[in-house]
């Protein structure tokens, strides 16, 4: 752990990703207290004021303060990224080791699933399932997560195709240990290094997704702070109300931005040709 730390932090952009993502965790965590007004409120008399001190990034057309509901969007975005993508990781890495530990038919029939939503386009799949279950919360997380399952599946597979011959596999093996606990204890710790990169990189899909979703209206409901339902509601007034979609949207891309760049330190970091190079 402390070689891989000495790695990551020798990365300037992912240490400036790391330091973004723990104010996003810290600022969604004590959203009650850092937002200076509630995110519900409305006020007629002060909708579509410009940035103020008294409004730091305005109001939008109900006179809600847009700093308040971009605190409390963090919320949304973080919870749908950390339950998306657990459903994902989870799900895709028990069917990537299966497939790949068992092999033949197994393999086979997985593999094609995994090749058949891999044929759709996340957006577009993503809407057939919203479409399915219906628009909330709950069923937007299912939804990405759903999406993203391939991923980490194809991702578990590959790793796991290339240490399941090794020679300690072979010694569990001779030893009678059953297959399920040589998959839990031998060849998932050994797997783990790319998956938790993908993890840091599907957060960012995950709050594009949501952000995309709730922007077309089947993700949260209109009233919620979510950053998709503030762009949705901005673009009907960017000529007299910029602020309203572009803080928003600066929020979305910082959060992407952070997640990508954290994630490519987490791959440089757990990379050992990249380790030896280095040094």
């Amino acid at each position: 752990m402390n070689d891989i730390w000495y790695q990551f932090k020798k990365n300037k952009i992912a240490m400036f990703g790391l330091i973004m993502i723990s104010i996003f965790i810290l600022s969604a965590i004590v959203a009650p207290i850092l937002a200076p007004y509630d995110p519900y409120k409305m006020s007629g008399g002060e909708s579509l004021a410009g940035p103020s001190l008294a409004h730091w990034l305005g109001t939008d057309q109900f006179g809600r303060d847009i700093l308040s509901r971009i605190i409390y969007g963090t919320r949304i975005s973080l919870q749908v990224g950390i339950i998306s993508v657990g459903i994902s990781l989870v799900a895709g890495t028990i069917i990537g080791v299966v497939a790949a530990y068992y092999g033949k038919w197994v393999d086979h029939v997985l593999s094609r699933l995994t090749d058949v939503m891999f044929s759709f386009p996340d957006i577009l799949l993503a809407l057939v399932i919203m479409a399915i279950l219906g628009p909330s919360l709950t069923n937007l997380m299912i939804a990405i997560g759903i999406v993203y399952t391939p991923i980490f599946a194809r991702i578990a597979r590959g790793s796991v195709l290339t240490i399941k011959h090794s020679l300690y596999i072979d010694a569990a093996k001779s030893m009678g240990i059953s297959n399920v606990k040589i998959m839990w204890k031998h060849i998932l710790p050994n797997s783990m290094a790319p998956l938790i990169v993908q993890v840091t990189l599907s957060f960012a899909f995950a709050i594009l997704a949501e952000a995309a979703l709730s922007f077309l209206g089947l993700g949260v409901s209109p009233d919620t702070p979510s950053w998709g339902i503030m762009l949705s509601e901005g673009k009907n007034w960017m000529e007299s109300a910029w602020w309203i979609a572009v803080f928003p949207g600066i929020a979305i891309t910082m959060a992407v931005f952070s997640f990508n760049v954290m994630g490519d330190g987490l791959r440089d970091a757990l990379d050992p040709k990249l380790k030896n190079e280095s040094s």
